[in-house]
């Protein structure tokens, strides 16, 4: 296959001694006391990087010359009681392994390796799975446990069993060496024992033999099984809490294949092509995850009203049209995603019935239909929410409730009109084809991402009343709106001059009357000494200006001292932009160049701009 292969060296002594001592820590480094013995740990690393450097996570900090004598007696032992390079390597990274002090921090490393080999595992995911394995204690809020997760990800950072990186879509992600992999994979085959056949190109299921009785986790995820055979006898593994099925091409399950699997908590068919679930899915009682997200032939489930230790249900782009009967019955749900393009309605009677949910997702297709504040102000132990209400009337009455008394709510993306896709910011209110003149609006004060598209009677944003009481808006997207004549909107009337102060990111787009980002009514010859003293803008980072025919000047002269945060700035297709920034009426018919500091401005983007002066 043209593949060579290279003799790598191991470290000599002295190179790996300095890369432990530049891994487990100064108080370890400055202590002479230690030195004979960390020399002697070092050295039955055998020269070997990872060894060194998932030895020294171990040890950090321990400054404890009695726990590092026994440590490297510890370690010679267990080289000692095996032969050949790769199980000696195995031992030591067990080493490592053994000394992690909490029991459910040693399942959540096991837990890694039901990945495939060299897979990019996104954290939040994660952190995710470990709450549905219960390894993470429960606790008063899911932030609560999303935030413990994220301790147990550093500390086994800091051990050297995980590494850094990041997946396609640059998201922090956690990978496993290889070596740490087999180490674990070593561990799982003996106690706890798991069954772990992942990302291997598969198109069949293991053999009915490999179902051993004692089996706790099966992974057979990311391969290429169609089919699990209908004569297949049902696999008796009594004690499976965990079977591992996603991205797979199964079209069908026999009804009899989950008849021996009384414990099972975790079902994972995501991203799978099954049509249709077995009734016997019902009889898993002891279910609390089941997980279909992806399922885009799946149109329909069986009665889940007996799965009453359900805790998370996720149906994310499944096709089905209606609610799984029963799911009103699933009183210990905490997790429900609904992102389902197909679903033509969920009664109301149903969420409000959900009192412990504390993540909910729901999309419907059908932009008339939304909903309604009532289903969603009941459930107080809310922290995340995604979902279109039915009005603004609807939206106005859940930020009514927001703001008394939905204290755990952290993040949301309430949305009224046409669905899109936003949410940079873990805050986030969309308003689509909606007539803003119409009436009230109201928006959550600690609003974050603001996306208006399709208002065609809105002039400028600044005016909408509640956005006075906005204190962290951070992006701002405005598009489609043929009224729009201003983003803000200066008066001698107005109550204050220090509007989107905390803006970072503004996104203008296909608006057509748009003659200025900041219009100035009412100020005569003092708008320099008034405004120039104004927070605007005075945190913007990237401002983004497309397709908007109408506007000639980008923005005023005397807001050039509040943009000393601006990074990037992207102008394309505006046929009337003669100038990014407009000169001082004294200045206008001159030929005087405009002088402007913007330090950090790292991209300069100008297209499609013919008026456009040749200097700034």
């Amino acid at each position: 296959m043209g593949c060579k292969v290279i003799l790598v060296k191991p470290l000599s002594e002295e190179e790996a001694l300095i890369l432990f001592l530049n891994k487990v820590g100064p108080t370890i480094v400055q202590s002479p006391t230690l030195m004979p013995t960390l020399r002697l740990a070092v050295k039955e690393c055998a020269g070997l990087p990872l060894t060194v450097v998932v030895l020294a996570g171990t040890m950090k900090g321990e400054d404890d010359p009695c726990i590092w004598k026994n440590a490297l007696k510890e370690l010679k032992e267990r080289v000692g009681m095996v032969e050949g390079v790769e199980a000696e390597v195995i031992e030591r990274l067990k080493f490592s392994f053994d000394h992690l002090k909490d029991e459910k921090l040693k399942h959540c490393f096991l837990y890694c390796a039901l990945y495939p080999e060299n897979f990019p595992i996104w954290e939040d995911e994660l952190i995710e799975c470990w709450i549905d394995e219960r390894f993470i204690d429960k606790m008063n809020t899911r932030q609560e446990m999303n935030d413990k997760g994220h301790a147990i990800l550093k500390k086994l950072e800091d051990n050297c069993l995980l590494e850094n990186g990041t997946n396609q879509y640059d998201q922090p992600c956690k990978k496993m060496h290889d070596a740490v992999r087999d180490m674990a994979l070593s561990i799982t085959s003996i106690n706890p024992r798991y069954m772990i056949q992942a990302g291997l190109q598969l198109e069949k299921l293991p053999k009915e033999e490999d179902w051993i009785r004692d089996i706790e986790k099966v992974s057979l995820r990311n391969n290429s099984i169609s089919e699990i055979p209908i004569d297949m006898s049902p696999p008796k593994c009594q004690l499976l809490t965990t079977l591992l099925l996603g991205r797979n091409p199964i079209k069908k399950i026999p009804n009899s294949f989950f008849m021996n699997m009384p414990f099972l908590i975790v079902l994972d068919l995501s991203f799978t092509n099954i049509e249709c679930l077995p009734d016997s899915i019902s009889d898993l009682k002891n279910l609390t995850a089941l997980l279909l997200e992806g399922c885009e032939e799946l149109r329909a489930l069986p009665c889940l009203s007996k799965l009453q230790r359900l805790k998370k249900l996720d149906l994310n782009y499944t096709s089905i049209e209606k609610v799984p009967e029963g799911m009103d019955m699933l009183i210990n749900l905490r997790y429900l995603s609904l992102f389902v393009y197909t679903l033509k309605v969920i009664p109301t009677r149903v969420l409000p019935k959900l009192s412990h949910l504390q993540h909910l997702k729901v999309y419907m297709h059908d932009e008339t239909k939304g909903l309604k504040a009532d289903e969603v102000v009941p459930l107080q132990k809310l922290e995340c929410f995604y979902g279109r209400f039915e009005n603004r009337h609807e939206l106005n009455k859940f930020v009514s409730s927001m703001q008394q008394c939905k204290k755990n709510l952290i993040k949301y993306q309430s949305y009224v009109g046409l669905f899109s896709l936003v949410g940079s910011e873990e805050r986030v209110v969309s308003i689509n084809d909606l007539e803003i003149g119409g009436g009230e609006l109201m928006f959550p004060v600690d609003m974050q991402e603001l996306s208006i598209s399709y208002c065609q009677y809105l002039r400028h944003v600044s005016h909408i009343s509640s956005l006075k009481n906005v204190v962290d808006l951070r992006v701002c997207k405005i598009g489609h709106c043929e009224g729009i004549e201003c983003v803000v909107s200066f008066s001698s009337f107005s109550s204050s001059t220090h509007q989107f102060q905390s803006l970072q990111c503004l996104f203008l787009v296909d608006l057509p009357k748009l003659s200025e980002v900041i219009k100035v009514e009412g100020y005569g010859s003092a708008t320099t000494s008034i405004l120039a003293s104004s927070a605007t803008f005075s945190n913007l980072k990237d401002i983004h200006i497309l397709d908007c025919p109408s506007i000639m000047t980008l923005l005023p002269h005397w807001l050039l001292p509040n943009l000393q945060n601006l990074e990037e700035i992207s102008v394309r297709d505006c046929e009337k932009l003669v100038e990014i920034f407009a000169a001082e009426d004294e200045e206008k018919g001159s030929d005087a160049l405009i002088k402007f500091d913007l330090p950090k401005l790292k991209f300069l983007n100008l297209e499609s701009l013919p008026e456009l002066k040749e200097h700034l």
